[in-house]
């Protein structure tokens, strides 16, 4: 049985942040980490951005094992017994700790067929794999059309491989772009040479001869080199479910970021937290939240009580074109769009009710705090008094 001042579930930035957070308020407590993947953690957003432009794979890791910790890597945490503040691995290695960090991150959603032919885009064997089979292959088949789905069509395609976007909304990002926005990639990325299979679903994949075979809701029949899926992700709650702690879209966390458990605490993709601009609870998939809440749980573990009060942002690059955006860009809410440039550069902004939920920063930089500020603004707020309210 191994103690630690401090021992973390999950092997992602998540976790390396919240190393570097206790290391910043206390120098010398034991620390112990508990990862599923074999490689110790690493950047995830170069595996579907920069890695496609040349950049090198030696780039990505975070030099976690400088950071006075011990990593135990490929390994699942199976048990936690919260009162003997206990875990249990799939090798029956037994951990206890003072205080515990669940970043069990995020699991892909999977297809009910396809098996291991499907490559569900997320970690750097992943990357790895794809990289592979795209040294040897042309042809390329990518499921989704959202955020995964079109950076992975974008890189493809820049790499002078002929890439194939299947999804079932009428255009790319239609869930979280205006309609107009949305319609417009579609064409952006034909003339970038992807073919964009809007409503359209898969039904199949098989393996035949040394390719894959694909089967479409639209009686389609595609052979390629390979498939990835880039679906969407389930907040990875297994452990924190069978040690009864609280459970709803992540597990939950107060504004210290402790579960409901006094020595627990969660943070990143698997932690429901409330934001007060938005005064609600929320569950984010990005890095800046895996880096931020990482480093502020790590503190607040080591004995500092800062309440996270952080509204994370996003950003992706898909060609030419790229964006920042904070908050919540839900098609659904009302709309009012400042174009510099139509579809080319402007900002968008998400209204519900009057008031500013979420800012997409289209080909627009250096607005991510404005656009914070905006969100936290209780309005109301119309088309007119928005405009020009962020420089575009």
């Amino acid at each position: 049985m191994t103690h630690y001042t401090y021992l973390i579930v999950g092997g992602g930035m998540t976790a390396d942040a919240a190393v570097r957070g206790i290391r910043q308020v206390d120098s010398h407590g034991s620390i112990g980490l508990i990862s599923a993947e074999r490689h110790p953690p690493y950047n995830r957003p170069p595996l579907s951005k920069q890695l496609w432009k040349g950049k090198p794979l030696d780039g990505i890791w975070r030099g976690t094992d400088q950071q006075a910790v011990e990593l135990h890597l490929g390994r699942i945490a199976q048990t936690l017994n919260p009162s003997e503040k206990s875990i249990v691995d799939d090798t029956g290695a037994h951990y206890t700790f003072d205080r515990l960090l669940l970043a069990t991150g995020g699991m892909p959603r999977r297809l009910l067929f396809g098996d291991d032919h499907i490559i569900y885009y997320r970690t750097v064997d992943d990357y790895q794999r794809l990289r592979a089979l795209a040294d040897k292959g042309q042809r390329f088949a990518v499921i989704g059309g959202g955020f995964i789905g079109s950076e992975i069509a974008a890189a493809l395609a820049l790499n002078q491989k002929e890439a194939i976007m299947i999804f079932p909304d009428e255009s790319i990002g239609a869930r979280t772009f205006p309609s107009g926005l949305s319609v417009f990639l579609n064409d952006f990325y034909h003339r970038k040479g992807v073919e964009v299979l809007a409503r359209e679903t898969v039904s199949d994949v098989a393996a035949q001869a040394d390719r894959l075979l694909i089967k479409t809701s639209g009686q389609r029949e595609i052979t390629v080199d390979g498939v990835i899926a880039g679906i969407g992700i389930q907040p990875n709650v297994r452990l924190a479910e069978l040690a009864g702690l609280e459970v709803h879209n992540g597990i939950v966390v107060d504004e210290f970021l402790r579960a409901s458990h006094p020595n627990i605490y969660a943070a990143g993709d698997v932690a429901a937290f409330h934001n007060p601009a938005l005064g609600k609870r929320i569950r984010v998939e990005h890095e800046d939240n895996a880096n931020t809440m990482g480093q502020w749980a790590g503190r607040n573990m080591a004995g500092e009580q800062q309440p996270y009060r952080h509204l994370p942002f996003f950003y992706s690059d898909l060609f030419e074109l790229g964006y920042e955006a904070v908050g919540e860009l839900d098609s659904r809410y009302d709309i009012v769009a400042d174009w510099k440039e139509t579809n080319r550069e402007g900002v968008i902004y998400y209204l519900q009710d009057g008031r500013v939920r979420g800012v997409l920063l289209w080909n627009v930089w250096n607005q991510v705090e404005a656009a914070r500020q905006l969100i936290a603004e209780p309005g109301p707020f119309t088309a007119a008094n928005l405009k020009g309210r962020l420089p575009a």
